[in-house]
């Protein structure tokens, strides 16, 4: 599995159920709210630094997953991907990269047929069984709870970085 990760140049992530624990929240004006993690948001950061782009693919439209992907400096935002294979299909174009530099975190059925062509597909535990069987890891953290940052350090340790990228809070 280490070898996967090793590979992997792009990662990809779903965002209701793995950047966030899945609950939507909507106040009295029917504004729709979500909580992201901020261990994640740092563990995130430090895979970009080490040489990882990142990307979102997610089935709803949000302002505010977009105003999370800018302040993270996420390279590619897909919202609104109801086939997320053919997103995924326009976001290889677009990164310039194959399926074997690409890795995927998922949780519903909706992430499947993604999951099923990258060399490295993650889930996080609460997933239903299904996906987690399409999964080449599955985090022991739950999604929004971070589930996120251990993908973002298991790669960077697959691949050498992590080290560099906590030696400035060891100094």
């Amino acid at each position: 599995m280490t070898d996967m990760a090793k590979a992997v140049r792009l990662m990809i992530f779903d965002v209701d159920g793995v950047m966030t624990d899945g609950s939507l929240y909507y106040s009295d004006a029917g504004e729709e709210l979500k909580a992201f993690n901020s261990l994640d948001g740092h563990g995130l950061k430090m895979l970009r630094a080490s040489g990882v782009k990142l990307a979102i693919i997610t089935g709803r439209t949000s302002q505010l997953v977009e105003k999370r992907a800018k302040d993270l400096g996420v390279d590619y935002l897909y919202q609104g991907a109801h086939d997320k294979r053919a997103s995924y299909e326009d976001l290889l174009q677009a990164a310039g990269v194959g399926q074997d530099a690409c890795g995927y975190m998922g949780d519903d059925v909706i992430d499947i047929p993604v999951m099923r062509r990258v060399a490295f597909a993650v889930a996080v535990p609460d997933s239903p069984e299904l996906v987690r069987k399409h999964a080449h890891y599955i985090t022991g953290s739950s999604g929004g709870r971070g589930a996120v940052r251990e993908v973002c350090e298991y790669l960077m340790q697959s691949q050498g970085t992590l080290d560099a990228a906590m030696a400035p809070y060891l100094a």
